[in-house]
């Protein structure tokens, strides 16, 4: 391929990329804000009565359709999509008279849709168009109508659904977005349908489930020898040990990371080494956390501390209940989960 023909189709799909986001502003200077209201109002309701929004269309629309389905799912509003050939056939059973069907045609005669839109009336069922064409038979069937037209497809025949099915899928998006801003959802609701995702991992995980509990570890006593604390480290094999204060069972005294050990033989001679002891060697007072703290708000504190690097944040049970150390939670199983 030469360089002007590579010049050639970038400037072409830049020319797509524009003309359907053209299309998309369009349609949101054609909406009416009265008929996004009344839409916006029946989802309130639905979510209120904790109803289903079933969604509708076929091919590219039903496509779109189902992602729209998928979107206010995972945001809290339980949606499904609705096969309408398969809605003739029993599949209209899923729907229920306090629920909101939303029904996708770019041209509004689709003859599924029309086969639905009185059996979805006898129930009861508010329905909401979304159409290409405001005047079309799906939008005089509808409660509510939003205009998804558009004056042309990107397709160079003017065929194949692109800048319709764009527009479409913008306006479910518009709609599931606002939708969230009315009902006010946090992140950590967003969370709770993501619980395997990054953010998930990020709004729900806490330092006592990812921690490595404090059975796995061999505590060391402050007079313990540099060679024995080298020996601790690397049967435990996770590069820290923690020092327990010989007063207090389980009470943390200090912690020795593999920096420590680096730091604690460049500072003293090495004639000196076979003296050093854990309490020498230690960070004392270390950093800690509590068991209930989220590990995105763990991993703050080990990128904010200006001292030294943090690669290792101890885990305590609460003052109240002695403070005794539960277990480490390390840089390295931050980034293994992703919150790095």
């Amino acid at each position: 391929m030469t360089a002007s023909s590579r010049t050639y189709s970038l400037s072409a799909l830049t020319r797509c990329l524009q003309e359907e986001a053209s299309a998309i502003a369009a349609a949101a200077e054609r909406l009416s804000s009265s008929e996004v209201e009344k839409a916006l109002v029946l989802l309130d309701r639905c979510g209120d009565q904790r109803a289903k929004l079933v969604i509708t269309g076929v091919g590219k629309s039903g496509i779109v359709a189902r992602k729209i389905a998928a979107t206010f799912s995972s945001i809290g509003l339980m949606a499904v999509y609705l096969n309408p050939l398969d809605a003739m056939h029993g599949d209209l059973g899923v729907v229920a008279p306090e629920d909101i069907c939303l029904l996708l045609s770019n041209s509004g005669e689709t003859a599924e849709l029309l086969e639905v839109l009185p059996h979805l009336k006898r129930r009861g069922t508010a329905r909401i168009a979304l159409v290409g064409r405001a005047d079309s038979s799906l939008a005089n069937g509808s409660d509510v109508v939003l205009e998804a037209s558009v004056d042309r497809e990107v397709c160079p025949l003017n065929l194949a659904p692109t800048a319709s099915t764009a527009v479409a899928m913008a306006i479910g998006d518009a709609l599931a977005a606002v939708w969230m801003e009315r009902r006010d959802i946090s992140p950590a609701d967003f969370a709770l349908n993501h619980p395997a995702g990054s953010l998930g991992k990020k709004l729900t995980l806490t330092a006592s489930e990812l921690m490595v509990p404090v059975k796995k570890l061999h505590p060391l006593k402050p007079n313990t020898s540099l060679q024995e604390v080298i020996c601790r480290l690397t049967q435990d094999g996770i590069g820290t040990g923690w020092v327990e204060d010989p007063t207090t069972t389980g009470r943390l005294l200090g912690l020795i990371t593999d920096g420590d050990l680096r730091r604690a033989l460049r500072d003293h001679k090495a004639d000196n080494w076979a003296n050093l002891n854990a309490a020498e060697i230690m960070t004392a007072d270390p950093i800690t956390v509590e068991a209930d703290l989220l590990v995105v708000q763990a991993l703050e504190r080990m990128e904010r501390n200006r001292r030294k690097p943090i690669s290792v944040l101890p885990v305590v049970a609460p003052v109240k209940s002695g403070g005794h150390l539960l277990g480490l939670l390390r840089l390295h199983d931050l980034v293994q989960i992703g919150l790095t």
